[in-house]
């Protein structure tokens, strides 16, 4: 039998409590990691649904972990946040309402609630204690939208909510942990919740939703996700955004059934949209969101060639952290 090899000594297991001047270390594949330098543990929050912990890095600074994974950092957070709300924020003609799946660090309403058209926000996330969490340690992150009169919070599935509420909105986000098995949300990623999700926009939305890794070597989950939701909406295009603390860039989905195709979308009409924001961007413009949506051909292909149907009864299981 061919014994494991041995990690060296500085390797640690990301999904242990990280003691001080450690290691925290995902691995992308067997063959393939990276490393944060942990100067310190900030703080740390077990709760029913899953683990986080907010460390201090050297190079990211407040790095936030969630169940192993890099869930964001302070650095460079709005990378993220930006790609995935505002192509369909600032391409909507006229965005009133919104509603978030997920979204607990507050940095996705943060993003929506600095357009000045934007009249109501609901945020559904199932775990109250990480919410908690966020609100008194992630300010950088939300920089006060929980206390925004605009936002109104839920500690609750989402996942029931779409189920059974009446309200309907102009754009839906779905900025929720990955589909980890025995995880709170894998069940938010299949045909037949997508059905019903749809049936909470109004006539001209947009939903969209972070969609995995977007690198050749674990590129399943994208494509599943992209012919699943095809099944759903006559719109659906592929973007990606390099997020330095992933070390990896993070593809999204831009579903619609209205004419905006972001295949036409003009890189002006977006800037003068981002010009009545109240804060400007600070990583996307009207050029960068319109590259976003051209992939490579490579990609194009494998999305293709691609047969994966994500459903209930047969449910994609999805983590970047292969410890």
């Amino acid at each position: 039998m061919t014994k494991k090899p041995r990690r060296p000594d500085w390797i640690k297991n990301s999904r242990d409590i990280l003691p001080e001047g450690e290691w925290f270390v995902e691995f992308f594949t067997p063959g393939e990691l990276h490393a944060h330098k942990a100067v310190k543990l900030l703080e740390r929050s077990d709760t029913a649904f899953q683990k986080a912990a907010l460390i201090k890095t050297s190079a990211f600074g407040e790095v936030l972990v969630i169940d192993g994974e890099t869930q964001s950092s302070r650095f460079d957070e709005y990378f993220y946040h930006e790609s995935l709300v505002c192509p369909a924020l600032l391409s909507h003609p006229a965005p009133r309402s919104a509603l978030i799946l997920g979204g607990g660090e507050g940095a996705t309403a943060r993003e929506l609630l600095n357009s000045r058209k934007i009249e109501s926000v609901v945020m559904a996330d199932i775990d109250f204690n990480i919410l908690r969490f966020a609100r008194e340690h992630l300010g950088a992150w939300h920089r006060g939208a929980f206390d925004d009169p605009r936002l109104r919070l839920l500690a609750q599935d989402a996942k029931k909510l779409v189920e059974n509420t009446d309200l309907r909105f102009d754009l839906v986000y779905a900025d929720l942990p990955s589909p980890i098995e025995g995880g709170p949300a894998f069940s938010l990623y299949t045909l037949e919740f997508y059905r019903r999700l749809k049936k909470t926009l109004k006539p001209g939305g947009i939903f969209t939703t972070h969609a995995g890794p977007g690198t050749p070597l674990q590129f399943a989950l994208h494509p599943a996700l992209f012919n699943t939701l095809r099944r759903v909406f006559r719109t659906v295009r592929s973007y990606t955004a390099y997020i330095p603390s992933y070390d990896m860039p993070w593809s999204f989905l831009y579903c619609t059934d209205s004419a905006a195709d972001p295949l036409k979308f003009k890189a002006a009409a977006l800037d003068r949209a981002a010009a009545g924001l109240k804060r400007p961007l600070r990583f996307l413009d009207g050029n960068s969101i319109t590259g976003a949506f051209s992939l490579p051909k490579y990609y194009k292909d494998r999305i293709r060639a691609s047969r994966g149907l994500i459903t209930e009864a047969r449910p994609m299981f999805f983590t970047t952290s292969q410890n």
